[in-house]
């Protein structure tokens, strides 16, 4: 099927899965930050993606939140089914439930662990968007993966009908102005940190981490780039750089945005499944020393910020372990 335009929205949220403190997904959380997310200006939520930590929920939990967010988002916002599998298969499979619980599109990460070769990770995607009607999002992250998505691979592929957008985490912004130049993909930032560069020469969007704490102003950052206020949005970026630094520099994205999601009353715990685990106390102290340097970003109030370290600290092993089959 041939997707005109952008079905994914430009403003997405890599969403975090709220969880309790033993460790099981708070589906009311998951809720209540879905419409937080949507209310300051998201127009995406990408659940089960590598902020959500994919690598731990089931299968069961990964298609109910696709459900969740469908019946909160209320047609509001796209919502994007990301994570996937190193297994062809079984990320197949997973995609096809997707599609039938309702995802409006699916984010496909490069094998990791396994670290084909090209024509194995070429493969490995056309299948995949092959097996579904759904709109593709081309994630390359090879900081976490092991491998890239190498400009020859992302030319042959942006030929698929299906396959029409690229999260770029590697921030090799010369690439995605020459994969522009000789594609029509879209192309989202998958970087905090490169959103106003990405968007400045051609990128669409943002899939961000730190939106889970603050959409609005990038809503603000894209509505600027769109009507060509390079001086509006430069401000806005400006005024996120300290928050953005705090999230993404110390410790795991995930990490960092529950801990200031719980600090700020968002969720009610800021546990994450092992073998990740909260931030320890000189971490924690370098996030809060980053976060008093935030000033005047609308949607956040860090005179009301509470952290809970003790909240944060460890991990949980929840009742039912995930599988990659």
């Amino acid at each position: 099927m041939t997707h005109q335009g952008n079905p994914f929205g430009q403003v997405l949220v890599a969403l975090v899965t709220p969880m309790t403190a033993d460790g099981e997904v708070d589906w009311p959380g998951v809720e209540k930050h879905i419409d937080a997310c949507i209310q300051q200006g998201a127009d995406g939520i990408v659940v089960t993606g590598t902020t959500g930590e994919t690598s731990t929920l089931t299968d069961p939990e990964k298609l109910r939140l696709v459900e969740v967010g469908k019946d909160v988002a209320a047609g509001r916002a796209k919502i994007i089914t990301g994570g996937g599998s190193n297994e062809t298969a079984h990320a197949i499979d997973l995609y096809q439930k997707s599609e039938k619980a309702g995802a409006d599109g699916i984010m496909i990460v490069t094998p990791y662990y396994n670290k084909p070769t090209q024509a194995g990770v070429l493969t490995h995607f056309r299948l995949i968007a092959d097996s579904t009607d759904l709109p593709v999002i081309m994630y390359d992250i090879p900081g976490r993966t092991g491998i890239p998505l190498k400009y020859e691979t992302i030319l042959r592929l942006a030929k698929h009908p299906n396959i029409l957008a690229v999260k770029d985490a590697k921030g090799d912004l010369s690439e995605v102005s020459r994969v522009l130049n000789q594609t029509d993909l879209l192309y989202f930032s998958g970087d905090d940190a490169n959103v106003l560069p990405s968007l400045a020469i051609g990128a669409t969007g943002l899939i961000g981490v730190t939106a889970n704490i603050v959409s609005g102003p990038y809503r603000t950052i894209v509505d600027a780039v769109n009507r060509g206020d390079l001086a509006a949005a430069t401000a806005q970026h400006r005024k996120l750089e300290p928050l953005v630094r705090a999230v993404m520099t110390h410790v795991p994205g995930t990490v960092a945005a529950k801990y200031v999601l719980h600090g700020l009353g968002r969720i009610s715990s800021p546990r994450v499944r092992l073998p990740l685990v909260g931030p320890e106390e000189w971490e924690a102290a370098i996030i809060e020393d980053e976060l008093a340097l935030v000033k005047d970003v609308d949607g956040v109030d860090f005179s009301n910020f509470r952290p809970d370290r003790n909240a944060a600290a460890g991990g949980a092993l929840p009742k039912i372990a995930g599988t990659t089959r």
